[in-house]
């Protein structure tokens, strides 16, 4: 049974990155694509090296197995001396030449992360603790708009994303499309996605940023052009003001509590800067930072206690009366 473990944990392993969600074995872009091909290029290379090491360390110790220990067992003639000499010499070369090959193929596949030669309009990624910021630029003011935890790109099309971060540092990394890029606080850099093929691709921070580090992902949606188009000019658009007598109540609540301090709603007198922006929120599939699924009982939910739901959060309680909260989920679920 003990033998068996090594084996066991092996492909215990290989089966936990197997998932479509967020898997570098699903890649779906072309940098993607380049970097699975260098970790099956890594994982094939040393795997080999490992079992040829433990092949030799099985024939050193079947031969030495009952053999008496001397003094003139640390002797060699010079023959075997010179032979010794060899073969440590060879594999201190053959190990010389896989680090550099190795490193090699790893510069070629990244390169192209970095390239620049996305030629439309860019991204900006704000990293905060735990949430993304996403603002999208444009040619003039009215063009530009923000939203929060989601990525909306056109297929085909490579974007480039600039990363900064308000705090502390952070990671973005979403396996199907491209590899990590630290978001480092007065620095900025930057990293380029393509997708080929439209879905929604799981990211996440893979930089330890504090308590709710695991619970600080997003959502990068590939869609067709002509979808991409129709999305981005959705959101330039200002909130509509609500028809409905329970949505008007939770509009009046939202910008009347201390809601309105941290959250923009563009078309209301909401400007807060300190949350993300709730302009369109209706429209994302999840909350708190992919925590939960964007429906009427889990905003409730982040609304009422959101320390319950993502403990250290920087969103402080509100306290609203029931009628009170259905009314502000209602309003804020209908912001599409």
């Amino acid at each position: 049974m003990l033998r068996r473990l090594p084996c066991l944990f092996v492909l215990a392993g290989v089966l936990s990155g197997c998932r479509d969600w967020q898997s570098a074995a699903n890649h779906a872009g072309a940098e993607a694509e380049r970097i699975w091909s260098l970790t099956l290029a890594f994982t094939i290379v040393l795997g080999l090296i490992w079992f040829a090491v433990m092949i030799a360390v099985a024939i050193v110790i079947r031969r030495r197995r009952g053999a008496p220990v001397s003094l003139n067992d640390a002797m060699l003639d010079d023959a075997g001396h010179r032979r010794n000499s060899w073969i440590v010499g060879s594999l201190l070369a053959a190990t010389a030449i896989t680090v550099a090959v190795l490193t090699a193929m790893s510069f070629v596949a990244q390169r192209p992360l970095f390239a620049g030669r996305a030629q439309t309009a860019g991204i900006r990624l704000i990293g905060h603790q735990w949430w993304w910021e996403v603002r999208y630029d444009g040619a003039t003011p009215s063009e530009m708009f923000t939203t929060a935890n989601e990525i909306h790109i056109p297929v085909g099309t490579p974007i480039r994303l600039s990363l900064e971060s308000k705090d502390v540092i952070h990671s973005f990394w979403v396996p199907s499309l491209a590899g990590k890029q630290d978001l480092i606080p007065g620095h900025n850099n930057s990293i380029e996605l393509l997708a080929q093929k439209p879905g929604a691709y799981r990211g996440q921070c893979a930089e330890f940023c504090g308590l709710q580090h695991a619970h600080m992902g997003l959502l990068v949606v590939a869609e067709p052009s002509d979808a991409f188009e129709k999305w981005q000019a959705a959101q330039r658009i200002a909130a509509a003001q609500p028809r409905e007598s329970d949505r008007a109540k939770g509009a009046q609540v939202f910008v009347s509590k201390p809601c309105a301090l941290c959250h923009t709603i563009r078309g209301t007198s909401a400007g807060g800067n300190v949350g993300p922006d709730l302009t369109h929120l209706g429209s994302r599939a999840y909350i708190g930072a992919d925590v939960l699924p964007l429906t009427p009982g889990s905003l409730a939910a982040w609304i009422a206690d959101p320390h319950g739901v993502k403990p250290g959060v920087n969103m402080p309680p509100v306290h609203l009366t029931p009628d009170e909260l259905n009314a502000v989920t209602a309003y804020l679920i209908g912001l599409k």
